[in-house]
């Protein structure tokens, strides 16, 4: 079956059951802003020194925590276009609150666990001082909404054992203030413990209340509202997680068509559920399902553009809310500043010819979706 056959059936797939409207609705989905990646260019080149084959994924050759410079010329595309009802486009930006703290938990001998605030964490990387204030002028202006995507982008106990075995890549990657690298290839989230949520074994289970409440109320104090939805790393969850978030104020659990849910053996085996728009699950919260995709940074797509706006058609002529899925590393450019400069004027020319294409269009957040699915 050819590449270009699977888009399409899965353009179907993604379309057919579940809620839907007359109105044309654009939401943004953006993942993993606030989390560590590659630390630094000096980290990157100090990796191709040691034989790590970094240049051949995109999440090591690009990404990294967002800079000041980052998101002000993101905002100035966002805020280039204005649908019908004079609403800029805006990002859902799902926000990693923290990191590991990699000085205490050294000292610690990699016996205990600690995190700061990705906050603190900005504090220690240079030009980007405003970061902070950007995220909340976005909020002010309705151009970026963060919603929750995790405490960590990390399965911490996992990680723990990683290191304390003395295993040299996660050793590799600790010296350099990072929690992965990967050795060679893309990226296999599960291999390098970026699931946050892909509990193993019984073990992994015992800081997962305490993970989501505190993630959660550190979400509240930085933005000043309660996250109403949430994303899974690496699309990897449980369904028992999903009765804690709901206990903690999360309505709405964005993801794609299919639940990773992860098996309890020491594999890290997975099992495939799968979801439709506005479906609920036993605790009344409902889901969102991604059905655009926009990655032009991780996707060798020859038009990536010409790929969403074919998407967004698909969406629209089956009555849905067209749900782009664009990861932060798209528009990160302290490695490299072309990524993010190229990708700039992709994303320009996609909300341009959104707004032209349909003089009716509506941009929202996913939390403002999920309101509208629920009927408020």
């Amino acid at each position: 079956m050819s590449g270009k056959f699977k888009r399409t059936v899965g353009r179907h797939l993604a379309n057919i059951p579940g809620w839907r409207t007359n109105r044309k609705i654009v939401v943004i989905e953006s993942d993993d802003w606030g989390m560590i990646r590659m630390s630094s260019k000096e980290a990157y080149d100090w990796f191709l020194n040691k034989g790590y084959n970094v240049d051949q994924c995109p999440y090591n050759r690009y990404d990294a925590i967002e800079s000041n410079e980052d998101l002000e010329l993101l905002f100035d595309v966002l805020s280039s276009v204005k649908d019908w009802r004079d609403n800029t486009a805006v990002f859902t930006a799902n926000n990693i609150v923290a990191n590991p703290h990699f000085a205490k938990i050294k000292d610690s001998g990699f016996r205990k666990y600690y995190f700061e605030p990705f906050t603190e964490t900005l504090k220690k990387y240079p030009d980007r001082d405003r970061v902070t204030d950007l995220y909340k002028q976005g909020i002010t202006q309705k151009i970026f909404r963060p919603q929750f995507h995790g405490r960590e982008h990390i399965n911490v106990n996992r990680w723990m054992d990683k290191l304390n075995s003395g295993n040299n890549i996660f050793l590799d990657a600790f010296e350099q203030n990072m929690f992965t690298v990967y050795k060679s290839g893309n990226n296999n989230g599960r291999r390098y413990c970026l699931d946050a949520f892909g509990f193993g074994n019984s073990k992994e289970w015992v800081n997962l209340n305490d993970s989501i409440k505190s993630g959660l109320d550190l979400f509240e104090d930085l933005w000043g509202y309660r996250s109403s939805s949430f994303i899974a790393p690496c699309y990897v969850w449980p369904q028992k997680l999903e009765g804690i978030l709901a206990k903690n104020g999360v309505k709405f659990i964005q993801g794609t068509r299919v639940q990773r849910v992860p098996l309890q053996d020491e594999k890290l085996e997975i099992k495939k559920k799968y979801h439709y728009l506005g479906q609920k699950n036993l605790f009344g919260q409902r889901y969102l399902v991604r059905n655009v995709h926009f990655e032009p940074a991780a996707n060798s797509d020859a038009d990536p553009v010409d790929r969403a706006m074919k998407e967004i058609d698909f969406a629209f002529r089956y009555k849905k809310p067209a749900i782009i899925s664009s990861h932060r590393v798209n528009y990160i450019g302290s490695i490299r500043p072309e990524n993010r400069d190229k990708n700039l004027k992709l994303l320009r020319t996609l909300m341009k010819r959104i707004v032209n294409q349909y003089s009716d269009v509506e941009f929202m957040s996913s939390d403002q979706l999920g309101e509208l699915i629920e009927g408020n």
